[in-house]
């Protein structure tokens, strides 16, 4: 019932009333036993004067208790001695002797103590049960208290008055509490209208009802809210159209794109799938079919924080069609999330790729004559010159000896990557000493480094492991990056040559230069075959643009990795890590 806020108004102000009135109630009882005490007290003290007293000592002096009752009488009006107020002679000690109400049982208060000690007792507070005044009389003069003369005031009166003070104040309370009620209902019911209108509106727009706009009826805080609340209402109206717009274009988008879009639950139910989907992977929506029977060879990535992060590719094969495959966990709101699967056919790219590495292999097939020839031709004519001028003939015959062995190696290094492309590269597997190799090819590379100025650093510990592994082939690996690290650090350079166990059983060659260095653009293309920095200073050096490529395939066929860090101008870094055993099945002819 005090739930709403109507009722919870009313309760407040009813309440607000009762503790108002109570407090009043209270202080006005209060005022009038304190307004009766000071106002009793001041009538005694008016009375017993000085003069009072001296008159009834002199009158007790001439005929004792008699005499100070005729005192006593005539001021009987100025003490209010009534039903409610009585005098009494006591004596020194306090002894009832005579008073107006004889029958009464005295009590000896505080009042009448102090008067027994030879002082006026005039004191009493608004919860003592009567007020009362007690003189002590010394008629003789010696500081013996021979009479008291004791006023005492039951207070009855005040009773009687507070008692009606009291149902006044009750009275004005109900008639306050019937007022406060009829207010409250009144005012509540002004301020909880407008918000039982919103509330109402507000539940209208929850199921989907934006069209509302409700009346301002007030300037106040209410019309403010009802103005803020229409606003609100036409925002949501726009923006939600907005989302469906949004949706829409998604939905018409997924439905017609060719890749396929399949959407999971954290626990791999399907939600969604666009007939891309259905077409690429032979399933449909209705099947109800999970990731784990959609993707048998896929593995559900985690939608925990790193994850959320991490785009996961992988290629699958589907009624004779390769498609790749990358998975995006996603978080919602509610937090709840899942994984977006996108689905691309990838089976014309793979046949593009497989083309030009077969057009590779033909073109290096189809220049071997000719590069054959050429070079046959240039050594008779350097041989037989005479018809034109020796120096002219001879610059002519170099630059075309010159050019074929440049062709010559293109075209072996294309047979080299075809045949690794295609697993024909036979690697002659052999146990050599991996430190014996570095220095024989350092002091094979030593002659050229001195010519170009540069200085040849060779660092290859004495217990460095024999490895398994085509020896000719990782020394030219070795070679063309020494070959590149000569070739592109400027006169006086440094270059370092060094190897080094690493755990899990590998060996870690480096090369270090302090050349040109590369761009941070360009490190990542290097291994890509004929990609050079600086094309023009590349073939002036003599470089084909297939060397680091056959240098990452033969590495990898040793199944090691290779890598290249750099700063442009600083130098460059090569790292080449390579298993001291192959597996079994790779491991042939064994020195």
């Amino acid at each position: 019932m005090f739930r709403s806020l109507h009722m919870k108004l009313v309760l407040i102000l009813v309440l607000m009333i009762i503790s108002v009135m109570a407090v009043v109630g209270t202080f006005l009882i209060n005022s009038v036993s304190t307004f009766y005490l000071d106002s009793f007290y001041e009538q005694m003290q008016s009375v017993f004067t000085t003069d009072t007293i001296l008159s009834m000592e002199e009158a007790a002096a001439e005929n004792g208790a008699d005499g100070l009752l005729t005192i006593i009488d005539a001021h009987r009006s100025r003490l209010g001695i009534d039903d409610y107020r009585n005098y009494y002679i006591l004596d020194g000690q306090g002894r009832f002797l005579d008073g107006s109400n004889p029958n009464i049982t005295l009590t000896r208060t505080s009042n009448i103590v102090s008067a027994m000690a030879g002082e006026a007792g005039m004191r009493s507070s608004v919860s003592d049960s009567m007020m009362d005044v007690a003189v002590p009389v010394d008629m003789d003069g010696n500081d013996v208290v021979d009479y008291i003369v004791y006023i005492a005031d039951d207070k009855q009166e005040i009773s009687d008055l507070s008692w009606r003070f009291f149902q006044i104040v009750m009275q004005a309370m109900m008639f306050g509490l019937l007022a406060a009620i009829l207010l409250s209902f009144l005012l509540s019911k002004t301020i909880t209208t407008p918000i039982e209108r919103i509330t109402e509106g507000a539940k209208s727009i929850a199921e989907g009802n934006f069209d509302q706009d409700l009346g301002v009826q007030s300037s106040d805080e209410i019309g403010e809210l009802t103005r803020s609340f229409n606003y609100m209402a036409r925002r949501l109206k726009s923006t939600v159209g907005e989302v469906q717009g949004e949706r829409d274009k998604l939905n018409t988008l997924f439905l017609h794109m060719t890749d396929g879009v399949a959407a999971f639950t954290t626990e791999g139910k399907l939600i969604h799938m666009n007939p891309a989907t259905e077409n690429l992977l032979g399933v449909r929506m209705e099947d109800g079919l999970s990731f784990d029977e959609m993707f048998a060879d896929l593995d559900m990535p985690n939608s925990d924080e790193t994850a959320m992060r991490t785009f996961l590719t992988s290629e699958i094969t589907r009624f004779g069609r390769v498609l790749s495959v990358t998975l995006a966990p996603y978080g919602a709101l509610d937090g709840e999330g899942g994984v977006i699967a996108v689905i691309h056919d990838i089976t014309e790219q793979r046949r593009l790729d497989d083309a030009r590495r077969e057009f590779v292999a033909n073109v290096s097939h189809e220049l071997r004559t000719p590069l054959t020839n050429i070079r046959s031709y240039t050594e008779t004519l350097l041989d037989a010159a005479g018809d034109i001028p020796l120096d002219t003939e001879k610059q002519f015959l170099g630059v075309i000896s010159s050019e074929s062995e440049r062709m010559a190696r293109i075209v072996t290094d294309l047979l080299t990557l075809s045949k690794l492309d295609y697993g024909r590269m036979e690697l002659r597997m052999t146990r050599f000493s991996l430190a014996d190799m570095l220095r024989n090819v350092a002091n094979a590379m030593k002659l050229t480094a001195q010519d170009s100025g540069h200085e040849l650093q060779v660092d290859t510990p004495d217990d460095l492991p024999a490895i398994v592994g085509d020896r000719e082939r990782i020394e030219q690996v070795v070679v063309n990056i020494l070959s590149n690290a000569v070739k592109y650090t400027p006169a006086g350079g440094h270059i370092r040559l060094a190897a080094c166990t690493v755990p899990n059983n590998r060996v870690r060659i480096t090369v270090e230069d302090d050349g040109v260095g590369i761009p941070a653009s360009d490190v990542p293309r290097l291994f890509e075959r004929f990609y050079r920095v600086d094309k023009a200073r590349s073939r002036a050096a003599g470089g084909t643009g297939l060397g680091l490529a056959i240098a990452k395939e033969i590495v990898e066929q040793h199944e090691g990795k290779i890598a290249l860090a750099s700063e442009y101008g600083k130098g460059t870094t090569v790292t080449i890590t390579l298993p001291t055993d192959l597996t079994p099945n790779r491991e042939e002819g064994l020195a």
